[in-house]
């Protein structure tokens, strides 16, 4: 039997233009807005880190240097902050990224979707399996102790289980199916499904059950030369989806039901969810901020004058 290799790479699409969010996004990546003190992409990283992920490929645009900086060494800041004693600020900024981890950037030329975003990850991943995660997809520890979602982690067990790609879902109200690609599911136990279709956006009449694909891949690198021949679909662009439900011809392709819960962070409420609930949950903050919402809670959240 043939060894199954590690899962150490992951792809982190992060070209797009969040317009939903302009104009905060105009000249800042949507990836760099905060939930309460880190940003977006760092907690899809520090998932990915505690998966035994070492290589991060970021799939970058235009106006997307703060990405690179922020997980770049910043000199003058760790010497105003030894400067200064403050000791604690700057042993996290220093551990943003841990020395053990290789960031690798790569420019995606045009805007041709999600598929494509993944294709350019090629020659830097080879012939190895690898994660991808969508920064939009905040998804919270399952346990509210934890301080960093396994999401990830738990799929890449699966997958050495399995030998096989998995992609995360979730149950989703079916009359919203026209935002997600859909599974066609065949159970097999513990939240994991054998897939023997996927559609992307199907009409909610159409589709094939009410699992949604979320921002978690575990993909093998076959995927690469389906994505080659892939046409543009939906939206003029490139989909993975498609690609994915090509792959089910030549390879077994697994859904799993992610832990935790997940926020739409690519949409202002989902957004605006996440920011509360991880304020909650803040060591710092939680309390304090708890209160504050109980007062306004009181005062049924009309907006203050």
């Amino acid at each position: 039997m043939t060894a199954i290799k590690r899962v150490t790479k992951a792809v982190f699409p992060v070209a797009g233009l969040g317009t939903r969010f302009l104009p905060a996004t105009k000249a800042n990546p949507k990836e760099m807005l905060p939930v309460v003190d880190k940003p977006l992409i760092q907690y899809a990283v520090e998932e990915a880190v505690a998966a035994g992920i070492t290589e991060l490929v970021f799939i970058t645009g235009r106006s997307k240097r703060a990405i690179p900086d922020h997980f770049d060494t910043a000199y003058e800041l760790e010497a105003t902050l030894e400067k200064g004693g403050k000791n604690d600020m700057l042993e996290l900024v220093r551990n943003i990224t841990p020395p053990n981890v290789t960031c690798i950037y790569i420019r995606q030329a045009a805007p041709l979707g999600l598929g494509h975003a993944v294709l350019c990850a090629a020659p830097v991943v080879g012939d190895a399996p690898f994660a991808v995660l969508l920064a939009d997809d905040l998804i919270a520890a399952r346990d509210p102790g934890l301080h960093t979602a396994t999401c990830l982690k738990d799929m890449i067990e699966v997958y050495n289980q399995r030998g096989a790609s998995i992609i995360g879902v979730e149950e989703i109200p079916i009359e919203f199916s026209r935002r997600y690609g859909i599974v066609k599911p065949r159970a097999v136990g513990n939240g994991l499904y054998e897939v023997d279709d996927i559609v992307e956006k199907p009409a909610p009449e159409d589709a094939p059950s009410n699992l949604g694909v979320v921002g978690r891949y575990v993909l093998t690198p076959r995927v690469f030369d389906l994505l080659r021949a892939t046409q543009r679909g939906a939206g003029g662009e490139i989909q993975l989806t498609d690609a994915l439900a090509e792959l089910i011809r030549f390879e077994r392709l697994f859904a799993y039901n992610i832990p935790g819960h997940r926020y739409d962070c690519g949409s202002k409420l989902g957004y605006l969810e996440a920011t509360i609930e991880y304020g909650l949950r803040h060591p710092e903050l939680g309390e304090d901020f708890k209160q504050f919402l109980l007062e306004r809670a009181s005062e049924s959240f009309e907006p203050r004058s």
